[in-house]
């Protein structure tokens, strides 16, 4: 049996890919949310830590021998892993489960907490470190450039470029069709025979299709699906028929 041709499915109304496989992920994503939150909570304890051994408020016995600016940047190695991690979590759970795009600012929002906790988890590090008079010009300078760099990193890795929403996961799934960008029809089945050699396709509502110039559904998918046109003798007695 051939193996299904695996396509790169694109939304219509958005324009950004919605499936790689022909499937939405699979996973729990709430699971994958509660991990994330307790990665970051554990991320921001870092922090605290942190600024602590710096300034020299916290003391860690077992590491009292390895100099306080040395210690808190460990941390912060570690604050980073925990954030960047975290955020992982979070954009793979926002693919199985995504949020509504109708509200723009809090569908940007939920899609990148990821980048809201890098800020959380290095930009108080940097002022308190910055306002701290009794702290040498060496400490302030090597531990504000390692939480920047963090910082700058952390939020690259943790922002979503590419996020779905439910409305792209409804427009792939049942009643969505399927096109190709020079074809002259829409499909019902991603997975039909005249799609094969297709890599990208675009998927949305009939009338997107027409809108993009395919008129009608492939022969293929109509028989798939049991469509059977009217005979022409049939239309015409049809509609001669008078209303009851």
């Amino acid at each position: 049996m051939a193996e299904k041709k695996q396509h790169t499915i694109v939304s219509a109304s958005t324009g950004k890919t919605v499936k790689h496989d022909g499937s939405q992920p699979n996973g729990n994503a709430t699971g994958l949310r509660v991990g994330a939150a307790v990665l970051w909570v554990v991320a921001i304890v870092c922090e605290i830590a942190a600024l602590g051994v710096i300034c020299e408020t916290i003391i860690i016995p077992f590491l009292s021998k390895i100099p306080p600016l040395y210690q808190g940047i460990g941390l912060l190695v570690l604050d980073f892993i925990l954030v960047v991690l975290g955020a992982q979590l979070w954009k793979k759970a926002n693919h199985i489960k995504p949020m509504s795009k109708k509200n723009a600012f809090l569908f940007w929002l939920w899609n990148n907490m990821g980048v809201i906790v890098c800020a959380i988890a290095f930009i108080p590090f940097i002022i308190v470190l910055l306002a701290n008079k009794e702290l040498d010009k060496k400490t302030k300078t090597v531990g504000v450039a390692a939480a920047a760099i963090m910082l700058l990193i952390s939020g690259l890795a943790s922002y979503d470029f590419n996020p779905v929403s439910a409305e792209d996961y409804a427009a792939a799934g049942l009643g969505g069709v399927y096109w190709t960008k020079y074809g002259t029809v829409f499909h019902s089945h991603e997975d039909c025979s005249s799609l094969s050699r297709t890599d990208e396709l675009t998927t949305g509502s009939i009338q997107e299709a027409q809108d993009a110039g395919k008129q009608r559904m492939c022969k293929i998918c109509e028989k798939r699906d049991n469509i059977i046109k009217q005979l022409p003798a049939q239309k015409e007695a049809d509609e001669e028929e008078p209303a009851a």
